[in-house]
């Protein structure tokens, strides 16, 4: 390791952790929001800014994008520069983001906004959990992990809840959307300013792999782009397709080369000699599936099989909200009681599969009461994995790595969230345009079809009925769809090795390592 010089660890006294701790908690809720806020106000929004609805989708892509692609670059600026620092220019770039998008007088100016918010929102999500990591030790980190995965949770499933409540409040409206995150943001910078206290890695003869950081941001890039627009702007097997897969493959073959090679890769691919890691990563990958997968169709189902308004929809979301506060809370506090975390991962896997394999049972018919049981349940699975897995990858690091294992394992919770959405979405809407040509045969204006939600007020009540269950049947099949992906996740990690959480804090760890010339 090249020479470098470390600043004394300050001692950090459990009321500095705490105020910390809900500085970092307060970022990442606004910024794990500002991706799913907006999904209720769109077609406000689409409207009031005279937008086409091509615009549609890039108003939550363009955030999307932004946020995920840059994640590890972040991660690796974690490694090398001021943690603090880094936390409080993205916290920044979220509200300058925020403050954009809600004074926002065109489509354009809108998106450009997004872009900035998911700058913003990319590093507090990389950065919350590698300071955490920072300041605590493993043994330790359990209750706090189990709070964060809480947080990130709520904030997914509320945002819809958050947006339709203001939509729907004449004297607000779609722009405190934007707004509403700004005070909760400067309240963060400022706790953080007066509690974050962490050694700053000075390293002379470090320089960024930018040509590394280029190709895997393009490349992630254009395999979202084409995740979020195949199915809707062209055919999943078409020639647009061949060309982005083609050369989304090609980028990152090339980052990977370019990496294998770096000084300092932005990801170090060593880490992936880790079993922890490797195993950790791809469970993140398929966990982002169920997460965002759950959040974003049964609202949909609320509101087209069962009647619901947008903002009694956002309600409905609440029984996976409380699974996954109640799971994670209880799993992290039991963690860092007795110090073992495997069974817990486990048993959020079988709680995924029973949950997923419950969702696929849903119909028309079927009551709000046990629909709510069976997000309960998947809500459960899904607290009991997310964080844990960041935790046992934490654990089994160098902490020179502490912030690309973190930042990976991140980044391909969201990739595969956003691959997983427009995958199931696109079997949704086969499945929808099926039974609607099996019912219906080609209905004029496409009312019936995959590829425009039908407005079941202008509907005859007999024609509702059978919308309505064609709606359930396709959501039943995409949570069918999704087990395979579920039992995956639980076959990763049982393959996991439980090691006794360390009772160090990163930092500390790192400065051991430094003394010892690693």
């Amino acid at each position: 390791m090249t020479t470098t010089d470390v600043e004394a660890t300050p001692v950090h006294s459990r009321r500095d952790v705490v105020q910390a701790m809900w500085g970092l908690m307060m970022g990442m809720f606004v910024s794990i929001l500002a991706s799913t806020i907006v999904s209720n106000a769109l077609p406000r929004i689409v409207a009031e800014l005279k937008g086409s609805q091509s615009i549609f989708a890039w108003i939550v892509t363009a955030e999307l994008l932004a946020m995920t692609a840059t994640v590890p670059l972040w991660g690796k600026l974690a490694d090398l520069y001021s943690r603090k620092l880094l936390i409080q220019a993205s916290l920044s770039l979220f509200v300058a983001g925020s403050l954009i998008a809600g004074f926002s007088q065109n489509v354009e100016m809108l998106i450009v906004s997004r872009v900035v918010q998911g700058l913003g929102a990319g590093g507090v999500t990389a950065l919350a959990t590698i300071v955490m990591a920072a300041m605590i030790p493993p043994r330790e980190l359990g209750k706090y992990s189990g709070m964060f995965g809480a947080v990130f949770g709520v904030g997914t499933v509320a945002g819809p809840l958050i947006g339709g409540l203001l939509v729907d409040t004449s004297w607000l409206g779609w722009r405190w959307c934007f707004f509403i995150g700004i005070p909760f943001t400067l309240a963060a910078i400022y706790m953080l300013q007066r509690t974050l206290n962490l050694p700053v890695v000075r390293n002379e003869k470090t320089k960024i792999d930018y040509l590394g950081a280029f190709l895997i941001v393009s490349g992630v890039s254009t395999l979202l782009i084409w995740s979020s627009l195949a199915g809707q702007k062209f055919e999943w097997a078409s020639a647009w397709t061949a060309g982005l897969v083609t050369l989304g493959v090609l980028l990152l073959v090339a980052a990977v080369r370019v990496e294998a090679k770096a000084h300092d890769p932005i990801v170090p691919l060593s880490i992936f000699r880790n079993r922890t890691v490797s195993l950790a990563t791809v469970a993140s990958a398929l966990v982002g599936i169920a997460m965002f997968g759950g959040t974003v169709f049964l609202s949909q189902y609320f509101q087209l099989s069962l009647g619901k308004t947008p903002t009694q929809a956002g309600l409905l979301g609440l029984p996976l909200i409380f699974g996954l506060l109640v799971s994670s809370t209880v799993a992290g506090q039991l963690i860092t009681k007795y110090g073992k975390w495997k069974a817990f991962l486990v048993s959020g896997g079988v709680f995924m599969i029973g949950g997923m394999l419950l969702l696929s049972t849903i119909t028309a018919q079927t009551s709000v009461f046990m629909v709510s049981v069976h997000m309960f349940v998947l809500g459960v699975g899904v607290g009991l994995m997310m964080q844990n897995l960041v935790l046992a990858a934490q654990n089994d690091v160098p902490a020179k790595d502490l912030g690309a294992t973190t930042s990976t394992l991140t980044f391909f919770r969201s990739l595969g969230g956003a691959i997983g959405v427009s995958a199931l979405g696109a079997v949704l809407a086969n499945k929808v345009t099926s039974l609607s040509e099996e019912k219906f045969g080609a209905m004029p204006g496409g009312e019936a079809s995959g590829h425009a939600v039908p407005d079941l007020s202008v509907l005859p009540p007999e024609i509702k009925a059978v919308i309505a269950e064609i709606y359930a049947t396709a959501t039943a099949e995409i949570f069918l769809v999704g087990v395979p992906f579920a039992v995956l996740a639980l076959l990763a990690v049982l393959f996991i090795k439980e090691k006794p959480l360390k009772e160090t804090s990163g930092d500390d760890r790192l400065a051991a390592e430094m003394a010892a010339g690693h």
